[in-house]
């Protein structure tokens, strides 16, 4: 099996000899959501695996895919648990706002919670394009980054006591919810992961099982794929041109990396 530190490090462009400390965790995660790209082709093409360390380790940093929020987060969070860090896993639920209400699928949405000098952050490298880049503080400090603005807030939900918010730069003007989550829902085993990958899979209400979509976050904006379309934000330009099949196939290769069978 491969060297999870050395390889994650590999992927991200991270040098594999230097000592990460909490100060350097922003530029862990910006070479992560510039390296990794959320993306559900496993899904798709019905071509899952259980998920477990080794099978994290072979998806993302042996054959060099991406994945959904159940793969990014836990393989970060091993690689942070490896490097000294007091992280833990937990569930969320996402707003759907063109819904105006929480998504049916649930709590299926895995975040990371990091604890440091008596402080607790979020870290999440698995919501698409809404990566904040840095850790964020369960205070309800905002935190800048290239992509936006986040925060988190207190709330009082049936799916948890805090809530995760944005302003995502160039896209949102105001803020908006991303999704709630527990901090005292920690997931404690793969089997949990697997039951969530399950729903995300095969429930009809989630949107990660009808279409493919790829999407990372580049230095100067990010690009998106689906089935029919690239788009490209650069320096807050948007490009959007429609594709066909055998284009999007070309294209998941040359801007992720991905190769789709």
């Amino acid at each position: 099996m491969l060297d999870l530190n050395t390889f994650f490090r590999k992927r991200i462009g991270f040098p594999e000899d230097r000592v990460i400390t909490f100060e350097q965790l922003d530029k862990v995660l910006e070479k992560t959501a510039n390296s990794i790209p959320f993306e559900n082709i496993c899904i798709i093409n019905k071509s899952t695996s259980d998920i477990s360390k080794e099978s994290l380790i072979n998806k993302i940093l042996d054959r060099n895919e991406g994945g959904v929020c159940y793969e990014l987060n836990p393989i970060l969070y091993l690689f942070l648990k490896e490097n000294d860090f007091d992280v833990h896993l937990v569930r969320g639920a996402v707003y759907d706002h063109s819904a105006q209400n929480w998504a049916p699928t649930g709590p299926t949405h895995v975040t990371i919670l990091l604890n440091h000098n008596n402080q607790t952050f979020v870290l999440d490298t698995g919501f698409g394009g809404n990566l904040p880049l840095k850790p964020v503080p369960l205070s309800g400090e905002t935190v800048y980054s290239e992509n936006g603005e986040f925060r988190i807030k207190k709330l009082d939900s049936e799916y948890g006591n805090y809530a995760f918010e944005m302003k995502v730069k160039y896209k949102d003007s105001d803020w908006k919810l991303g999704y709630a989550f527990n901090t005292e829902s920690t997931i404690r085993h793969f089997a949990e992961l697997n039951a969530i990958k399950q729903i995300i899979s095969e429930s009809e209400h989630s949107p990660f099982n009808k279409a493919p979509l790829l999407t990372k976050l580049t230095d100067s904006g990010t690009v998106t794929l689906t089935a029919s379309s690239l788009t490209v934000w650069k320096d807050g330009e948007m490009k959007k041109e429609n594709i066909d099949e055998r284009q999007f196939t070309d294209l998941a290769k040359e801007h992720f990396g991905v190769e789709v069978k």
